[in-house]
């Protein structure tokens, strides 16, 4: 099994995170919304050892009954809220599409200054920090992908930085990228198994 019970999956997702265009009366002021990732949607989520690539997609139920009860907004993964679903300042909607998050970024200067880079095109990507539950994947050999069904706790929603600091990316995503190598690693591992395994009884 690729995934390990409450482990926190990171997945980031190229979509638009786009500022809200602000009315005459104020209203949309530092508000941002886009997609923390989409539904039905297969991307690649590793190569195994032939270099064969191995895809990954959301169900479009996959949220249904999910604990989506606090989820956050953040940068990068990391620091204090920006936005929270608690206290108003966060909506994250299941639609048919996918996540759609919309956060107002006025309650403190980090989240302005978040807003402004949004604004300015520096930061235009998303991503989202989960669970799967136990018996929430399944396998399509055919298409070699994993189909996440069921997740069952959703922790924040991302704006991810994309810099050209490579240094910079480096100490903003240690953290997600430790984990998302680990998963991998373990992906592989378990792929090769199979193929151990596969070749042994085709010997017996």
């Amino acid at each position: 099994m690729p995934y390990k019970p409450e482990q926190r999956e990171y997945r980031s997702f190229a979509a638009a995170l786009a500022p809200v265009p602000q009315t005459s009366d104020g209203k949309g002021a530092y508000t941002v919304e886009g997609y923390a990732t989409t539904f039905d949607d297969a991307y690649e989520l590793y190569r195994d050892y032939d270099d064969n690539p191995v895809y990954e997609r959301i169900s479009r139920d996959a949220l249904a009954g999910a604990d989506m009860s606090d989820v956050i907004f953040l940068l990068n993964h990391d620091g204090a809220p920006l936005a929270r679903l608690r206290n108003g300042s966060l909506e994250v909607v299941c639609d048919e599409h996918g996540i759609r998050v919309r956060a107002q970024l006025g309650g403190s200067r980090g989240s302005r200054d978040l807003y402004e880079a949004i604004a300015n095109g520096l930061i235009d990507r998303m991503s989202w920090s989960f669970n799967i539950a136990p018996d929430g994947w399944e396998w399509d050999d055919a298409t070699r992908t994993h189909i996440i069904t069921k997740v069952s706790k959703v922790f924040d929603v991302s704006a991810v930085s994309m810099p050209a600091n490579e240094g910079t990316e480096i100490h903003a995503r240690s953290h997600i990228d430790g984990v998302i190598d680990a998963g991998r690693q373990e992906l592989l591992a378990r792929d090769r198994a199979r193929r151990e395994r596969m070749a042994l009884a085709l010997v017996i």
